[in-house]
């Protein structure tokens, strides 16, 4: 059996903390909603992941930060592949809305 649900639907209350749903769970990818509402990454962090990293804008907007200086803005729609253990940080998303995220992790086969 099969079990279909809308990801815009019914989305949690992120206004005091980013909300994390893990959807699919493998061995060599893991795919999760993001719920946020003007929450970012510390200055002082950075994810620095083992996997590679395939992110989309559902809803809302957000922008990320990378260790080089560079910033990306994304909109609804906007999508970016991170290779693994690219630096990076959420430095601002949209207090006044949710910003929905897909995002995709896999690895490499081992």
């Amino acid at each position: 059996m099969f079990k279909q649900n809308n990801l815009l639907e019914n989305l949690p209350n992120a206004r005091n903390a980013e909300v994390f749903d893990e959807i699919v769970k493998h061995p060599f990818v893991r795919i999760e909603r993001i719920v946020s509402r003007g929450q970012t990454t510390p200055d002082t962090d950075w994810y620095d992941q083992d996997e590679h990293e395939w992110v989309m804008v559902l809803e809302g907007h957000a922008e990320l930060a990378f260790e080089d200086g560079s910033r990306l803005t994304m909109r609804k729609g906007d999508q970016v592949t991170l290779p693994a253990h690219t630096k990076h940080r959420v430095s601002w998303t949209d207090p006044d809305q949710e910003t929905v995220w897909l995002a995709v992790f896999y690895r490499d086969k081992e």
